[in-house]
């Protein structure tokens, strides 16, 4: 077979481009309010909308990175106990990482799906697609724990909303300062908040 036509072939079986896929993701800060014990989360729709995502998964997911109970009306959210907007922010980068971003392009053109019972993220920019992991609310203790002050040896495995390196490490979702994906790294862990952490590389 003449090779341009093989070319032309292995071309029109990629998947169809987005016409918007080189635009950057652009995500509304989220806007928070101190209500007594509990604290808003007012935009909940507006930065569902920007991810391509159902808000009610957005805020279930925020709830469990938060680890606390909450409410939500479908526009937003009422969180038990005192939250920044930093926290907020953290808890959206960890959803994104996991339900929006590509693993292989890096780009957030993609579907959640469910195949034959399982959760799959498909990117529509490069044709890559994989599982997502489930996310409850139940409690339980972590596997393994993430401490302040502490070096830990982490496998990137995504990449967060403002660029930084995304681990797993038991039940705690770990952003690395100036890590990316698919390097195995020495991480300081600098401060914790529920069940994210924050680190840079050493």
């Amino acid at each position: 077979m003449d090779y341009s036509i093989a070319l032309e072939r292995a071309f029109d079986a990629l998947p169809e481009r987005p016409a918007d896929a080189d635009a950057r993701l652009t995500i509304p800060d989220p806007e928070g309010e101190t209500d007594g014990a509990f604290t808003r989360l007012t935009n909940v729709a507006a930065i569902a909308d920007a991810v391509g995502r159902e808000p009610d998964h957005l805020y279930r997911n925020v709830q469990r990175e938060l680890n606390t109970s909450g409410q939500f009306d479908g526009q937003r959210a009422r969180f038990s106990g005192s939250f920044s907007v930093a926290d907020f922010e953290n808890a959206i980068d960890a959803y994104v990482a996991e339900f929006v971003t590509c693993s292989e392009c890096g780009r957030p053109d993609t579907r959640l799906v469910t195949e034959d019972g399982v959760d799959m993220l498909r990117c529509t920019a490069c044709g890559a697609f994989r599982p997502v992991q489930k996310k409850t609310n139940v409690s339980r203790q972590p596997r393994e724990t993430v401490e302040s002050g502490k070096t830990y040896e982490l496998e990137i495995t995504g990449t967060g909303r403002k660029g930084d390196g995304v681990a797993e490490r038991g039940d705690y979702t770990v952003f690395v300062s100036g890590a990316r994906e698919g390097q195995t790294v020495r991480a300081y862990v600098e401060n914790t908040s529920g069940s994210l952490a924050f680190a840079r590389l050493v």
